[in-house]
């Protein structure tokens, strides 16, 4: 009989259905490096659903606020080479913060297109949601672009509901009550 790895709390490797090992752990500060390089490699309209606007590079200032959370209001994963922090290459990044003074909070999740489509989003979304749930969060939501068909889907998927935005023309703020019980059909997600 093989021995099972023990891996530190949030640390799992994933086999993706391409054959690929990635471990999904938290962000780490080393990590902010890889993300400027790897910021490179993302196709405009990559980056412009995941920020909501065109950016071309990473500031120092934004990799510092990426990589170095408040453990009791902010989370971040990463789905990254099996390699130390700071030598591996992260092809997605999903993050999550508490609203100051509310028990909202806001996600966000950025899949690389070498990663799509192999579902890593879901997953992530899913740890996403334990996490805040751990913290005792009612709601997340997260502000998503109508033409982005893929997180639309998979946030209807896992039991999210859609709320229109009239400040921001065409995004989409979808939202997860989680003082709800949940949904036979979205823990079985869940549990993916």
């Amino acid at each position: 009989m093989a021995a099972r790895e023990r891996l530190p709390p949030w640390h799992e490797r994933q086999r993706l259905p391409n054959g690929r090992e990635v471990l999904i752990r938290p962000v780490r500060p080393e990590d902010a490096e890889p993300l400027r390089a790897g910021f490179g490699l993302l196709q405009p309209e990559e980056v412009r659903q995941r920020f909501l606007h065109s950016l071309k590079e990473l500031s120092p200032e934004m990799l510092e606020r990426l990589t170095r959370l408040n453990p009791k209001t902010e989370f971040a994963l990463v789905a990254a080479e099996p390699l130390p922090p700071g030598e591996a290459l992260v092809g997605a990044v999903a993050r999550i913060s508490i609203d100051p003074g509310k028990q909202d909070a806001e996600f966000a999740i950025l899949v690389s297109r070498y990663l799509d489509n192999m579902g890593l989003g879901r997953y992530l979304m899913t740890r996403l949601v334990k996490w805040a749930r751990g913290k005792k969060v009612t709601r997340i939501y997260g502000d998503v672009f109508e033409h982005n068909h893929a997180m639309l889907s998979l946030a209807q998927s896992l039991g999210f509901e859609r709320e229109s935005q009239q400040d921001e023309q065409g995004l989409i703020r979808v939202s997860l009550d989680l003082s709800k019980p949940v949904a036979p059909a979205a823990a079985a997600a869940a549990a993916r």
